[in-house]
């Protein structure tokens, strides 16, 4: 599975920004998937997780509440819609996909059980 990350840009504080996450070489459909990020100078860390089902959602606290991640089965396509966007997000975004044989909270944010990760999307909000 190749994935390919886009929609980062610069926005203000409180706007919004969707990113998409497309796939090519197989259906994302059997794929729990999660976004990531990584701030300037800091380690990657876990934004939010879609099972492969899509009726099991799991977000960081810093995001939930104001990101969601959704699918589009016919593009084999997720997205991360952004929403109130802070300072604080800043970042590089990518999108993983990850077995669907780890279910449980237990496997969210570890990222050595994603397989397949996107280049990463540059999201910059500015105050």
């Amino acid at each position: 599975v190749q994935l390919q990350a886009s929609g980062g840009g610069l926005v203000q504080t409180g706007d919004s920004l969707r990113l998409s996450c497309a796939a090519s070489g197989r259906s994302l459909g059997n794929y729990n998937m999660a976004w990531f990020r990584q701030a300037p100078g800091k380690e990657r860390e876990f934004v939010g997780r879609l099972s492969w089902s899509g009726d099991d959602t799991h977000y960081a606290d810093s995001v939930n509440g104001r990101f969601t991640i959704s699918r589009d089965n016919a593009r084999n396509t997720v997205l991360l819609q952004m929403n109130n966007l802070k300072p604080e997000d800043t970042a590089v975004y990518y999108c993983a996909a990850q077995s669907s044989l780890y279910s449980g909270s237990l496997w969210y944010t570890r990222e050595r059980t994603y397989d397949y990760w996107g280049q990463g999307t540059q999201v910059t909000v500015s105050s």
